[in-house]
């Protein structure tokens, strides 16, 4: 059996590095509603962490934000798959204890009151499989108006006297969700 010359082997590596280029990764463009995370404490130099939320943000795009997340219908409180929040310790939702661990969060948005609702059910897609009886803990809140309107969904978190409030804010709407320990 003859040894392939220098140039044959030259070929075949150009040959495979062409191939290699047929079968590059196509890569879709930026989401529409981008993902996003807050925690808290909300310092990266704080690795202590009490409480974090992954979502997606959607943008209200000259759209009304009761077609976004109709009032009296259970919403996944962002876009794309249902927001995960995680517990990194037990805490209080309303006066239900909830036990450390990750959940999703849905909402029942309302005109001047918000359901907010843990429920032990993750990795899905919006509010279609929502199942009511794997609610972990609910509580209703009161809604606020703000004259700045966010043109993106947003959840930031803030230390309070007795745990941690979340805030969701979108539009003009405001809601403050309070973890207590």
């Amino acid at each position: 059996m003859k040894k392939p010359t220098l140039f044959m082997s030259i070929v075949l590596v150009f040959i495979m590095l062409l191939s290699t280029n047929v079968n590059a990764q196509q890569f879709s463009g930026l989401d529409k509603s981008p993902m996003d995370a807050a925690s808290f404490p909300s310092s990266y130099k704080d690795s202590n962490k009490l409480i974090k939320i992954i979502y997606s943000r959607p943008q209200l795009k000259g759209r009304d934000l009761s077609a976004l997340a109709p009032n009296g219908k259970v919403w996944r409180t962002g876009a794309n798959e249902a927001a995960d929040i995680t517990l990194y310790k037990d805490m209080k939702l309303g006066d239900k204890m909830v036990k450390a661990g990750t959940y999703s969060l849905f909402t029942i948005p309302g005109e001047t009151e918000w359901t907010i609702i843990l429920n032990k059910d993750i990795n899905i897609w919006g509010a279609f499989t929502y199942n009511e009886a794997n609610d972990v803990a609910r509580v209703i809140v009161p809604v606020t108006k703000e004259e700045d309107a966010l043109e993106a969904f947003s959840i930031a978190f803030e230390k309070s006297d007795t745990g941690a409030n979340m805030y969701l804010g979108w539009g003009h709407v405001r809601v403050v969700v309070p973890f207590t320990m």
